[in-house]
């Protein structure tokens, strides 16, 4: 993985002196294979010294929050006056949520928390570096576009970018996602977001209009999405600030539909709070099927000041929830016919899922066997979560 020939530079910040030799020895690999370059500065003063000095493009930072002289936050609202490009990464204490959430909304792509997983920063890495690849293309290919299509298809790989796709391990709990995007953009999205005391935030989206704009907005729900599940622990609460966040200047009046849970796998409770969205399917360990009641949230970025409301569900062993975007249940068939909600409960009644994995296989077949030749007109677009039998 390299830019234009050359690795990529990335400049970690941390006044801690184990971190440099740490980061060269777990990543000497990629460092060999002429993929990454890392540059180390030890507080915010150093780092702004290196970004304004350095004879290459700075690509991305990974930067520490708490250090002398000048904090990670401090230095998160200067990057973009060097280079509003660059894309960061913060490092902070695990169940620091504050400060975290402080950071993703001055702009922070991701954060790992300390100590460092190794694997799960560069999980984070390349996934941060795929977006920025994205990114430049739609910076190049913005004065250049002459047909609708070259914007749709920038807007679909700035789409599939942010999407996850190594989810969290764990014992108690399997998770799955899958969206195949249509030719026409719409911006979906699912994110899975770590959170403390072992809980996961599960989150799907449907972004109103299309091309680079829905792509642009989807990117800023998404961003503010997670710096706000991080710091509040109600999914309404997050609703309600991510909704007014997302209000100010929406000169363009577009709006999302978002659905936020978060998971405890310890009880097995289902906190969520809609915002617009389809309410996901849930298969019952013994083939039972229903829908979890709607919570009557809005859209988001229709209304600046709208209070979301919570509501929990309990998920047994053995039982699967689905969450899915409306291109699943409104996929047409060549004879105009909508999949809709009842064939989708039929697809598991009485035939339980057995991992997250077959829950979406089973739902995705079942789907193409319906609508034939036709052509897709929406992003199809599931996230499904699968509590193991074994599971107490």
């Amino acid at each position: 993985m390299a830019t234009a020939g050359r690795p990529y530079k990335i400049l970690v910040v941390d006044d801690e002196l184990d971190v440099e030799p740490l980061v060269l020895q777990r990543f000497r690999r990629d460092i060999r294979a002429g993929d990454y370059q890392f540059i180390f500065a030890h507080n915010g003063v150093e780092a702004l010294e290196v970004l304004n000095t350095s004879e290459d493009r700075i690509d991305m930072v990974v930067s520490d929050i708490n250090m002398p002289q000048m904090d990670g936050l401090t230095l998160l609202e200067q990057i973009p006056k060097v280079d509003p490009n660059i894309r960061s990464v913060i490092v902070s204490a695990y169940g620091d949520m504050g400060n975290i959430r402080t950071a993703m909304n001055r702009g922070a792509f991701d954060f790992v928390t300390k100590p460092i997983d190794f694997e799960d920063l560069k999980v984070t890495i390349d996934r941060t570096l795929r977006h920025l690849e994205e990114w430049r293309a739609a910076l190049s290919a913005r004065d250049n576009l002459v047909a609708l299509q070259n914007e749709l298809n920038v807007a679909h790989d700035m789409q599939q970018s942010i999407l996850p796709t190594v989810f969290p391990n764990d014992s108690r709990y399997h998770l799955h996602a899958t969206m195949a995007p249509a030719r026409n953009v719409g911006g979906d999205f699912y994110d899975v977001i770590r959170l403390a005391n072992d809980r996961v935030g599960l989150a799907i989206a449907d972004v109103s209009d299309k091309g680079v704009p829905a792509a642009l907005f989807m990117m800023s729900s998404r961003t503010l999405l997670k710096g706000t599940a991080i710091g509040a622990e109600d999914p309404g609460e997050v609703l309600t600030e991510v909704n007014s966040l997302l209000s100010e200047d929406n000169d363009s009046a577009m709006f999302v539909t978002l659905l936020y849970a978060y998971y405890d796998p310890v009880d097995g409770s289902l906190v969520y709070a809609n915002g617009g969205h389809n309410s996901p399917l849930v298969v019952r360990a013994d083939g039972g099927v229903e829908f979890l009641p709607y919570t009557k949230g809005i859209a988001l970025g229709v209304a600046p000041v709208f209070t979301y409301k919570s509501d929990s569900f309990k998920i047994d062993p053995g039982d699967t929830i689905i969450l899915y975007t409306d291109g699943v249940s409104e996929a047409m068939n060549e004879g105009g016919e909508e999949f809709g909600t009842k064939r989708m409960e039929d697809v598991f009644a009485g035939k339980p899922p057995m991992s997250s994995e077959e829950a979406t296989t089973m739902l995705c077949d079942a789907l193409r066997e319906f609508v034939g030749e036709t052509t897709q007109s929406d992003d199809i677009t599931c996230l499904t979560l699968y509590r193991p039998r074994s599971a107490s």
